[in-house]
């Protein structure tokens, strides 16, 4: 058997495409390969199951190795094998795939989904970093001669009579010289621990040391010694492929620490498993963020058929679930030829609303079944909570009935039962139910203090996304308002109508607000003199609740730019009816009215830690003259 020919393409070019634009990993060769091998395995496997092969299966384990010396990389396998002919017809024709065919003509008989191939380019990917490629295979078919195809990244082929004694396909690539890079075994080693770990054949790549037990010494301690192993690189029956009955938490959580060795525990995770009306398996786990959390995606890893594709899942899940750890695997993801990006398909968007809803299930059936555990689980999983309402329409239907806030007294709401816990004592004159709520209840802890006064509660609203979820629980719920605890005056935040009598005359009310305006020196600043309760502060500084939160959006990631250019404008409110201010209306001349008027105002920058540099060198001097007066 000899014969020469011509690759069967329609382009003299398509070797250096191949090699320049094909894949955008030159590595991902070795996934190609490899998963043609282990395709190759499968079928075998599949053809003996129905009844269509007869001999013995033997060890199909799949084998990785390189000739640093000759530069040489070798994948064999023991699967099925071809002949001549299907050389030519799998090879020489690029773009047919085998494994397609295989699929259309077992596809009624077994479960296809096994097959990993699906593109026939995935072989000359071996070109984007050989200068030659052989290929020695023999047949699993009766009576069948082994073959060997040769090629030098030309068109020009050459098939003769191959030197397989055995059942399966040997790939041989001679490396180029600008490629050489891969003849290195923790380099090989770390692409097929990226790529091809979680494989349903097992893959050796060369031998490793194991210890073993050898004997006892002379006070009865076990020994151990030092055998070479065969270095199998992958676990062929991963989590995510069994039932979840089969699984125990010590299941779930060891493989958690395999994909993420670093790690803590996560809280929880969510067995997926769907076959209509699209395959999916996989395991989602929520991590441990706390407030200050890391927004590091690409945690979790897509597969198709366990074969690993990308950590870049922004099309197959939420945006607000890309914070979660684990694996997806499906066959019905579309790919690119090159697999490396996915393709707009339908089935991508049913995928992503099946991870919502199943995500959502899971939540809420948590919060059912055991609330308490729940709630000690809030402060990790609340973004994640707040992120999908605010993101997807169809996750915050559901989210709104297990949605926490958590109060100063540390008991949790879910929104609807907060509204009514506070209803009664804090609508306002517009039937508006007005919920406060601090960002830092120890900076804004003279505002919180006024607030109880009146038996008001406070709800604490502290996280990273949280001033985005603030303005979505106004547009969701109907009558209900939130306002920061210091962002007015707590007569003004829960403006009931119920006037309050000033002991100041209107001139009176006039010339005090003259006296701070020329004391505080900021035209930025809006002065007003308010008649208040006689035990509230001598004068409140707030920023107004809707510039401030358009500058706490856009710290975060959201609000118009104009806010941030903006300067600092306060509304400072002097309390009418503070004994304070009555003493700065009577001191005797207009320097010590100011003085006073500078000290009150410096103590309510210096009580929101507002006051730095030269003012609190200033102040900190006038307070030691007015305390020796």
């Amino acid at each position: 058997m000899a014969e020469k020919g011509t690759i069967s393409i329609h382009t003299e070019n398509i070797f250096p495409i191949i090699k320049k634009f094909l894949y955008s990993d030159h590595e991902i060769f070795l996934r190609e390969l490899v998963s043609n091998a282990v395709d190759a395995s499968q079928k075998i496997k599949q053809l003996a199951s129905l009844g269509e092969y007869t001999g013995e299966l033997g060890n199909l384990t799949v084998e990785v190795s390189f000739d640093e010396k000759k530069k040489t990389i070798t994948v064999s396998d023991n699967g099925i094998g071809m002949t001549a002919d299907e050389i030519k017809k799998y090879i020489n024709q690029i773009a047919f795939s085998g494994a397609t065919e295989f699929v259309e003509k077992y596809k009624d008989k077994a479960d296809n989904q096994q097959i990993i191939g699906h593109f026939g380019l995935g072989f000359y990917s071996a070109f984007m970093v050989a200068k030659k490629v052989e290929i020695n295979t023999l047949s699993h078919q009766e009576g069948a001669e082994s073959a060997k195809w040769i090629c030098t990244g030309e068109t020009d082929f050459e098939i003769k009579k191959g030197t397989r004694k055995t059942r399966g396909t040997d790939i041989i690539l001679h490396v180029a010289d600008d490629s050489e890079e891969f003849l290195n075994e923790h380099r090989l080693q770390g692409i097929l621990d990226k790529y091809s770990k979680f494989l349903p054949i097992p893959i050796k790549f060369g031998q490793k040391d194991k210890q073993v037990e050898d004997g006892k010494d002379k006070d009865g301690k076990t020994k151990y010694k030092t055998e070479k192993v065969d270095n199998i690189i992958n676990d062929t029956d991963p989590i995510w492929t069994k039932s979840p009955s089969d699984l125990k938490d010590e299941d779930y959580l060891a493989f958690y620490k395999s994909l993420y060795p670093f790690s803590e525990d996560p809280l929880f995770w969510i067995h997926l498993n769907v076959d209509y009306p699209f395959n999916l398996t996989g395991v989602l786990y929520f991590p441990k963020l706390k407030k200050d959390f890391d927004l590091q995606k690409n945690k979790i890893q897509l597969f198709s058929r366990q074969v690993f594709i990308t950590d870049e899942v922004k099309d197959i899940v939420p945006e607000f679930l890309q914070l979660l750890h684990g694996v997806i695997d499906s066959p019905d993801i579309p790919l690119n030829v090159s697999r490396s990006y996915l393709q707009s398909d339908s089935n991508v968007k049913k995928i992503n609303g099946y991870i919502t809803k199943k995500v959502a299930d899971k939540l809420g059936e948590l919060f059912k079944n055991d609330r308490k555990g729940y709630e000690a689980k809030w402060e990790d999983i609340g973004v994640f909570v707040k992120y999908g309402m605010i993101s997807e329409e169809k996750f915050d239907e559901k989210a709104k009935d297990f949605a926490l806030v958590k109060n100063l007294d540390g008991k949790y709401f879910t929104i609807e039962e907060y509204k009514k816990h506070i209803e009664a004592n804090q609508t306002n004159k517009d039937k508006n139910v007005v919920a406060l709520y601090t960002t830092n209840k120890d900076k804004q802890h003279s505002y919180i203090e006024t607030a109880k006064k009146r038996s008001y509660d406070v709800i604490e609203l502290s996280g990273p996304i949280d001033s985005h979820f603030i303005s979505h629980m106004e547009q969701k719920n109907d009558k209900l308002q939130l306002q920061r605890v210091d962002a007015d005056v707590i007569d003004k935040l829960i403006d009931k109508d119920e006037k309050k009598e000033s002991v100041l005359s209107d001139k009176e009310q006039e010339t005090i607000k003259e006296i701070f305006e020329k004391a505080i020196n900021n035209k930025n600043n809006s002065v007003a003199v308010q008649p208040m309760a006689t035990d509230d502060l001598p004068v409140t500084i707030t920023l107004p609740e809707f510039i401030r939160r358009m500058k706490d959006m856009q710290a975060t990631g959201g609000g118009p730019m104009m806010f941030g250019d903006m300067p600092m404008t306060l509304s400072v409110a002097v309390n009418a009816n503070h004994a304070m201010t009555k003493k700065i209306l009577e001191a005797d001349s207009d320097e010590a009215k100011q003085r006073l008027a500078k000290q009150a105002y410096d103590l309510a920058l210096l009580s929101q830690g507002m006051l730095e540099g030269k003012d609190l060198t200033d102040f900190v001097n006038r307070s030691v003259e007015l305390s020796l007066a």
